[in-house]
């Protein structure tokens, strides 16, 4: 079964809508959706390697103007959406104390390390609009955070190319599930850690 799901993925990559779908998850990603865009942006990139710039651009524009839509929810609607998604991921306890990080200079480098790692960076743009961390700062760190990610990602899989596929195909059941652990890892941080 995964690996017709890995050859659905692959196919569905190679489409004519697969920008567009990876410009959604990007998008909602980075506001209020729980699965990050590797998933598309992986397998669009070994379905047609010269394009490594363009998806990775799509994935970093899409994600930033997602983290706008996530700084809105937590100015405006902090209450009605932002609560809710907060106490899914069980941060709303850690409200007043994210906002003296976010009102330190520190504030930077924690949404920095969110744009670039796992973490679910929804959390931290919701936390940015409620806190009223500087909106202009946290465009800047989420092109150099997001952008460092995807353009990494998408680099090494345009440079390493075929045999990056190859082994992707060989290990695709001990990889898939690496992806669940750090996927179910990055919640269980913010959950319990953070």
């Amino acid at each position: 079964m995964l690996r017709r799901l890995y050859d659905w993925t692959m196919s569905i990559a190679a489409t004519r809508h697969a920008e567009k779908g990876l410009a959604t998850v990007s998008f909602a990603e980075s506001s209020f959706f729980p699965i990050p865009p590797d998933v598309l942006l992986i397998p669009m990139v070994l379905a047609d390697r010269r394009k490594w710039l363009r998806i990775a651009t799509i994935c970093t524009v899409a994600s930033v103007a997602g983290a706008l839509l996530g700084y809105a929810i937590g100015m405006f609607l902090y209450e009605a959406i932002g609560q809710p998604i907060l106490n899914f991921y069980g941060k709303s306890d850690a409200f007043e104390e994210m906002r003296a990080l976010y009102n330190s200079p520190w504030g930077g480098w924690a949404i920095l390390f969110g744009a670039v790692t796992p973490f679910p960076y929804k959390v931290l743009t919701i936390f940015s609009g409620a806190t009223g961390f500087n909106l202009a700062l946290l465009i800047v760190i989420s092109i150099v955070g997001r952008g460092f990610r995807f353009f990494l990602v998408a680099g090494l899989l345009y440079w390493i190319g075929e045999p990056i596929r190859l082994f992707v195909e060989k290990y695709l059941g001990i990889l898939f599930t690496l992806f669940i652990v750090l996927l179910f890892g990055g919640f269980y941080a913010v959950r319990y850690m953070f």
